[in-house]
């Protein structure tokens, strides 16, 4: 099994450079017919979700949608799957952006929640904290 970086899986979604996009695919191909997925860091979907929001305009129901195929694809491994599931869960259900979210749930992963933090949107998902004196 191999790993992936952000503009791989970038390439595969937004499909704007042909070429990469078919290499992508044969990649991704070859990983189904060996019955193999590909590793995809907790960083990486980290920043995925900032190339997507930021360089091509995805809106919250867009990342909610491309993370939820990407946890369902099975030529795909994501690191901490159930960090990112508990993270889009928060993002779904809240006001505070995706990178709280995925920072809260892996606090809450370690066993070491609260997320302690000075953003009143993040403070307001179950496993943050507004950080007082």
């Amino acid at each position: 099994m191999a790993g992936l970086d952000t503009n791989v899986l970038v390439r595969w979604l937004v499909d704007d450079d042909a070429e990469q996009t078919e290499r992508v695919g044969r990649c991704i191909e070859t990983a189904r017919h060996r019955k193999e997925a590909l590793f995809v860091p907790l960083t990486v979907i980290l920043e995925l979700e900032w190339v997507l929001r930021s360089r091509y305009g995805f809106a919250k129901p867009s990342i909610l949608s491309t993370f939820t195929a990407l946890l369902e694809t099975r030529e795909l491994s994501l690191e901490s799957e159930h960090v990112v599931e508990r993270a889009l869960h928060g993002y779904r259900e809240g006001r505070a952006d995706f990178a709280d979210c995925l920072h809260a749930a892996a606090c809450h992963a370690a066993d070491q929640a609260p997320l302690l933090t000075l953003d009143a949107k993040a403070a307001r998902l179950p496993d943050a904290q507004l950080l007082l004196d």
